[in-house]
C-alpha cells in the first residue's frame, strides 16, 4: 500500500494497489485495523494460560510442570509466627501449583527460607507507643531439577505491608491486624515465587 498526500494540483492524493486506485481515508483506517489485529493474533501465541489444557509449542503445559514442583517443608523455629506463615507461604504455593488438584511426581524441589522484620512507622507522642507498623517478609529460594541435582533457578522477593493499631488498649485487634498483614505478605511472596517458577518453564530461562 502507497500513498501521498499531495497539497499540489498535480500531486496524487492516495493510491492503494498497483492499479492506483485512489484509496479513501475509511480504506486506509480499515488496513491499519487488520493489520493491528494480524499483531495481536500472533502475540497472543506467547502467552501460556497458568492451568491451561494446551501448550502452545505442543509440549507439557505449565500446570502439569509446576504441579511436579515439591514444596519442601519452610524451616522456622516452632511455636513462632514465622512457623505460622511459613505454612501459609507452602500452602499458597501447593494450591497455585495443582489448582487444588494433586501432585504430579516430582521432578523438581523448591527450597525456601523466610526472614521477618517489623518497624513502627508512626510512634504515638504522648505514649510511645505505635500506632502503624509495617510488617516484612524477605524470602530465598531455591529450584532443583531432582534428576540432575542441578539447581536451575535462584532468586530472592520481598513484600511490605502496613497495619494498624487502633488502640493501645485492643490488644486483640493489634494481634488480628499483624496476622492480617502476615496473610498478606505471605501471599505477595507465593505469587511472586510462582510468576518466578512459570517463566522458568515457559521461558527456560
Amino acid at each position: 500500500m502507497w500513498w501521498h498526500e499531495g497539497g499540489s494540483a498535480g500531486g496524487r492524493r492516495g493510491e492503494c494497489d498497483g492499479a492506483r486506485t485512489p484509496c479513501a481515508p475509511s480504506q486506509r483506517s480499515l488496513f491499519r485495523a487488520v493489520a493491528a489485529l494480524a499483531i495481536a493474533a500472533l502475540a497472543g501465541g506467547c502467552f501460556q494460560p497458568l492451568y491451561g489444557e494446551q501448550s502452545p509449542t505442543g509440549g507439557p503445559v505449565l500446570r502439569d510442570q509446576l504441579s511436579a514442583v515439591d514444596v519442601l517443608q519452610i524451616a522456622a523455629p516452632k511455636g513462632t509466627d514465622e512457623a505460622r506463615i511459613a505454612v501459609e507461604i507452602r500452602n499458597a504455593l501447593l494450591y497455585d501449583f495443582t489448582g487444588g488438584g494433586y501432585s504430579a511426581p516430582p521432578t523438581h524441589r523448591l527450597k525456601i527460607s523466610i526472614a521477618s522484620v517489623r518497624t513502627s512507622l508512626i510512634v504515638d507522642v504522648n505514649t510511645s507507643r505505635p500506632d502503624l507498623e509495617n510488617y516484612g517478609l524477605n524470602v530465598s529460594y531455591t529450584l532443583t531439577e531432582i534428576g540432575t541435582g542441578k539447581i536451575v533457578v535462584t532468586g530472592t522477593t520481598f513484600a511490605r505491608v502496613s497495619y494498624d493499631i487502633p488502640g493501645q488498649e485492643q490488644r486483640f485487634a493489634r494481634v488480628r491486624g499483624l496476622r492480617d498483614a502476615e496473610l498478606r505478605a505471605g501471599k505477595v511472596v507465593a505469587d511472586n515465587i510462582r510468576s518466578r517458577l512459570a517463566s522458568y518453564f515457559i521461558a527456560g530461562t
